[in-house]
């Protein structure tokens, strides 16, 4: 996979914006600007009514330092403020960094037309449906991203040594948990016990988004509008039904991915440095430093995956999140569904949910922050997502039920980190139909 490496020099007044290809030219930093033109000749579409170039990303409370080669407080709070004081609103059914693009689930020149595809239950697609899927995704993982970039540095105290590279499609994604999950920097020190996309409110609407994301750049891959990603539904397995060649693959007792497996080859795209606080993803600039996929299902002693009633006791707590708004949290959907709490008291610490089902699988999904780089998570999250949406239905619920918080990043106004553009936490907590999906019936869900 080739570099780019654009490496940012003291002039481009530190590092901006991660996503947008076009918004990491030199103009665009310097002009601190995002406001890319689209094929009609003007800003965001202006002239056709797409959107407009305007300075309304809400900010939050932390202060931007600029001019600065070293520094204190993490470049990832105010998203996406931090890096461009105007970015493109896009209008209607519009969406992408230059309003060229359509919201999730509509497609056609102007947006209008809507379409919402059925995500199945991996065991329930056909033998065709299966070979696509993988297909798919292996095309996602050996295309580059004529969009997006994203960031590599061994000094994140040093925002001169940050540079933007190529990635894959896939990789983008896998990048996208990857880097909300790195430790925050304030006041110079690395706070691991917080980050963007856990351990708070804003847990099940930020998969969302990031699995809508690849669902997205797949179709637009493929121009296959009617491609949705399967779900696993684990509840009750004494063993990884999809752990075989046909399917997920099989391993060894190393961890190691069968040689005749779908994904044998995956290399993890920002591997070996995941215990560095002070790095962000070393290995994306060299294929030859990335280690294989490892999975290891069932090896961890007595750990099983979650059961039907742990799925049920999930769904009983009607508030979405309790205070503090962290894993301490008692009583709260979002708490008990992310994995800190068991599901039939709410009060007891413990590995269940989500949380349990990354420690089943092991390997490289047992390592959080890169665990997005095995195609397990993503069956593995639409699961979780489905689970989530089972609860928006039972109880009706929309995002005022987003709780306000001080976690930062978290916040119900908050952009969601990094997604651009730019999407409220609160806003994620909406039905899938909102975002071109829903689900199958499978297993009475």
């Amino acid at each position: 996979m080739l570099a780019l490496c654009i490496f940012l020099s003291l002039c481009f007044n530190g590092i901006h914006g991660q996503f947008p290809r076009t918004c990491t030219t030199r103009q665009a930093l310097d002009e601190k600007k995002c406001c890319p033109i689209w094929t009609d000749g003007s800003p965001c579409g202006e002239a056709s009514g797409r959107g407009k170039c305007r300075d309304w990303v809400v900010p939050v409370s932390i202060k931007r330092k600029h001019f600065m080669a070293a520094q204190e407080n993490d470049e990832r709070l105010n998203w996406p403020k931090f890096f461009y004081d105007n970015t493109c609103e896009c209008f209607g059914n519009y969406s992408g960094n230059n309003c060229g693009d359509c919201q999730y689930g509509h497609f056609g020149a102007k947006c209008e037309r809507k379409s919402i595809v059925v995500r199945k239950e991996i065991h329930e697609l056909s033998l065709a449906e299966r070979k696509k899927f993988f297909s798919y995704l292996n095309l996602a993982k050996n295309t580059k991203s004529k969009d997006f970039v994203i960031v590599s540095t061994g000094d994140r105290y040093h925002l001169n040594t940050y540079q933007f590279v190529d990635a894959s499609i896939y990789d983008v994604f896998a990048w996208i948990h990857y880097y909300s999950t790195k430790s925050l920097l304030i006041n110079g020190e690395f706070d691991s016990s917080r980050n963007y996309a856990h351990q708070g409110p804003a847990f099940p609407g930020w998969h969302r988004l990031g699995l809508a994301f690849l669902e997205r750049q797949i179709q637009l891959l493929t121009s296959d509008e009617n491609f949705a990603l399967p779900y696993y539904d684990w509840r009750g397995e004494k063993n990884c039904s999809i752990c075989t060649n046909d399917l997920m693959g099989a391993n060894n007792d190393q961890g190691a991915l069968d040689s005749y497996s779908n994904f044998a080859s995956w290399k993890i795209i920002c591997g070996g440095e995941n215990d560095r606080e002070d790095a962000y993803c070393l290995a994306a600039t060299d294929v030859h430093q990335r280690e294989l996929l490892q999975r290891k299902p069932g090896t961890t002693r007595s750990v099983t995956l979650p059961s039907f009633k742990d799925v049920e006791d999930t769904l009983q707590w009607k508030q979405f999140d309790t205070p503090p708004y962290d894993r301490t949290a008692q009583r709260s959907f979002r708490n008990v569904l992310e994995g800190f709490l068991r599901p039939s008291d709410g009060v007891t610490q413990g590995a269940s949910m989500h949380n349990l089902a990354h420690v089943y699988f092991g390997g490289t999904m047992g390592r959080v922050p890169i665990s997005a780089n095995d195609p397990m998570f993503v069956l593995h999250h639409c699961f979780v997502d489905k689970i989530l949406e089972a609860w928006l239905e039972k109880y009706k619920a929309t995002p005022a039920v987003y709780s306000e918080n001080t976690q930062r990043g978290q916040g119900a106004e908050e952009c969601a980190t990094p997604y651009f553009p730019c999407y409220r936490n609160k806003d994620l907590i909406n039905r899938s139909d909102k975002f071109g999906y829903t689900y199958s019936v499978f297993q009475n869900l």
